[in-house]
């Protein structure tokens, strides 16, 4: 039914009928409901997608409308969006924790008709903004609770449309009809629109044909050997483009098995239950999971955090040598395989990653030191460059060729290249068709040959032909004296410390650079209770003098470490302060895949910033922040800052920085 040239299914629709045609007993979604796992065949998953669709129809979903998707990760959410490319519709996958103007924003610009949403929460922020968008005509749910009572005629439940469907289906021509509008749809067809999370700005619309996702994904298949056979979990946002390929297009592809978690809080529980093979998650997953367990552990008895700190010591040591089957001293393996039964072993089953075959980490530069960690404990974790505007897919580690400061080769099919300025572009099948409604942001991207400008900055490395990502283009920048000054590089390394949570670093045009720091609430509380350190609040906590000195020691060993890079010796930190409050997407100080805002934080915290620089010890802030309700208010605070001690830079470092 329409394939494209290699005689493959070219659109989700079609490839959901090839999947129930030659996998159809196969399991392809779970969904844990009330501690209970709930499963679909490939041949279930066709039927209520089917029905689902042309119940949509009925409700006036028709070709070239664009459809919005919100809510978490459940198997009617994905559901609904090959329903609705059946029909030739659009779908607009949302940030579930976006607030109701950044909502309003995305479903006017891509003129939505149709919202289908997760729950009442959804449903309610849909209602609050409606009238900003004038071709919404219905809104369809999945979860029922607490929508009892609400009025009816521009609202649906999935189940009802679904039943509507079931009946139509049932009338002479229906199904054929159905058919024939999925084999309509063609891979070069616009197949999603994903908004872009924003960093300078309001988010574009990034434009994917199917054969922008589907190659892009069956290219991915092919580079880590993934198949039916894979289980993946799905936790990530379904507005993010990782998600889209790891728990739909690659899924689809390949015919694996996504399983929805029950909530976002037992996503690691859930994923250890079914051992996944394949995983993908952001530096910050991984982050926060070695924070817990460093949390954890200096908690422990007195044996137990010897015994573990022993085989972690030893795992850095050897653990990778050993993963990338190099030649290893025999007593050091012993030793390896007896850390294996006694803490790596244990470990890997707490984060559920025991039987993981190929990890990604992506979205953002992930500290070395905590990439290294994990490829210690034996965890195939790997890197991968992509964006948005590539369908992902840009570059990719193999296996056997794993460095903590690359993010691998170009992917299948994809060519990358440096621009003088030291910007990296790339062209591949994946290349998007444009932002939606903004064709001259298109013309900056897109240059006039096909070659697509990342915005971030790098080089290929001599010795492994890896590519290295310094940095965002924009973000980077030099001290007056000239020294290379790139504040993500200087960031990962501080939030590598369990205690640092978010951390901003500044520095280009100024003599000197500083950083302002967010402590984790978590590991910073525990470590409190075990101090001795009261405190009523996040705030108070965090101006703490206490945790003061705390932190000034993570300061000095990250100045320590830039000054043995000849790059970057030169940019170690002058001054530091612990900000009063969290930075938050809600207060649009990070984008919603908790990226930092520059622009804006340089522009909120200006006193703070203006402090650092001119030598005072205490500074005054007041911020507007937003509460979980919506509401506003206002949080004041007088912020200590601390001058740091910095260490000669040799004079070898200062030749090769010259």
């Amino acid at each position: 039914m329409g394939t494209d040239r290699a005689g493959e299914a070219d659109t989700f629709p079609k490839l959901l009928i090839d999947n129930a045609a030659t996998r159809g007993s196969r399991i392809s979604v779970r969904h844990k409901d009330l501690g209970i796992w709930q499963a679909w065949t490939w041949a279930q998953v066709l039927e209520e997608v089917r029905a689902f669709s042309v119940g949509l129809e009925e409700l006036g979903l028709k070709r070239g409308d664009n459809f919005a998707v919100v809510g978490s990760n459940r198997p009617r959410l994905y559901w609904a969006m090959c329903a609705g490319q059946a029909l030739g519709a659009v779908p607009v996958p949302i940030y579930a924790d976006s607030v109701a103007d950044e909502m309003a924003y995305v479903l006017e610009h891509a003129e939505v008709t149709v919202v289908i949403a997760e729950n009442q929460e959804q449903v309610d922020k849909v209602a609050s903004i409606a009238e900003r968008v004038p071709t919404l005509r219905h809104m369809v749910y999945d979860e029922p609770r607490g929508l009892r009572d609400y009025d009816r005629s521009k609202l649906a439940w999935i189940d009802d449309v679904q039943k509507v469907g079931r009946e139509k289906l049932a009338e002479p021509g229906r199904l054929a009809r159905w058919e024939a509008s999925v084999a309509q749809g063609k891979g070069g067809d616009l197949a999603v629109i994903l908004y872009t999370s924003g960093t300078t700005g309001r988010p574009k619309g990034v434009m994917l044909t199917y054969d922008n996702a589907i190659i892009s994904a069956r290219n991915g298949n092919v580079f880590d050997k993934l198949d039916e056979t894979e289980e993946t979990i799905a936790y990530l946002p379904l507005a993010w483009v990782g998600d889209h390929l790891f728990s739909y297009a690659q899924h689809y592809v390949a015919g694996y098995c996504v399983n929805c978690p029950e909530a976002g809080e037992t996503v690691v529980d859930d994923r250890r239950e079914i051992g996944t093979t394949y995983a993908f998650a952001p530096p910050r997953i991984y982050e926060n999971l070695l924070t817990l367990t460093m949390v954890r552990m200096e908690d422990a008895a007195a044996l137990k955090r010897k015994v573990f700190h022993y085989f972690i010591d030893h795992a850095r040591k050897w653990g990778e040598k050993i993963l990338n089957k190099e030649p290893v001293p025999l007593s050091a393996r012993l030793i390896y395989r007896l850390g294996d039964v006694l803490v790596y072993g244990p470990l890997k089953n707490r984060f559920g990653l025991t039987r993981i075959r190929v990890g990604y980490t992506a979205g953002e530069a992930i500290g070395p030191e905590i990439f290294r960690f994990y490829r210690a404990l034996g965890i195939n974790l790997k890197q991968l460059y992509g964006q948005t505007e590539a369908s992902v897919y840009i570059t990719a580690q193999p296996d056997g060729e794993i460095y903590a400061d690359t993010v691998g080769k170009p992917n299948i099919d994809v060519d990358v290249k440096i621009a003088d300025n030291g910007e990296v572009l790339f062209k591949s099948p994946g290349v998007f068709q444009g932002y939606y409604k903004d064709p001259e942001k298109t013309a900056q991207a897109k240059t006039p040959d096909g070659w697509v400008r990342t915005g971030d900055a790098g080089f290929f490395d001599p010795k492994t032909g890896h590519l290295k990502i310094i940095d965002r283009a924009k973000d980077v920048g030099r001290l007056k004296d000239g020294t290379l000054f790139a504040p993500k590089y200087i960031e990962n390394k501080l939030k590598f410390y369990p205690n640092i949570k978010e951390a901003v670093a500044i520095g280009d045009g100024r003599d000197d650079v500083t950083v302002m720091l967010n402590i984790d609430l978590v590991a910073v509380g525990s470590w409190a209770e075990r101090n001795g350190v009261v405190y009523g609040s996040y705030q108070e906590l965090a101006g703490h003098p206490k945790v003061y000195e705390m932190l000034e020691k993570h300061v000095d060993e990250v100045n320590r470490s830039l000054v043995e890079e000849a790059v970057m010796a030169r940019a170690q930190i002058k001054r530091f302060l612990v900000l009063h409050k969290e930075l938050d997407a809600d207060d649009g100080e990070l984008t919603r895949t908790m990226k930092i805002r520059r622009g804006l934080i340089a522009d909120r915290y200006g006193a703070l910033v203006r402090a650092l620089y001119d030598g005072a010890a205490l500074a005054d802030i007041s911020t507007e922040m937003t509460f979980e309700d919506g509401r506003k208010g206002t949080l004041s605070a007088r912020v200590a800052i601390r001058d740091m001690k910095t260490y000669p830079v040799p004079e070898k470092a200062m030749e090769k920085a010259a």
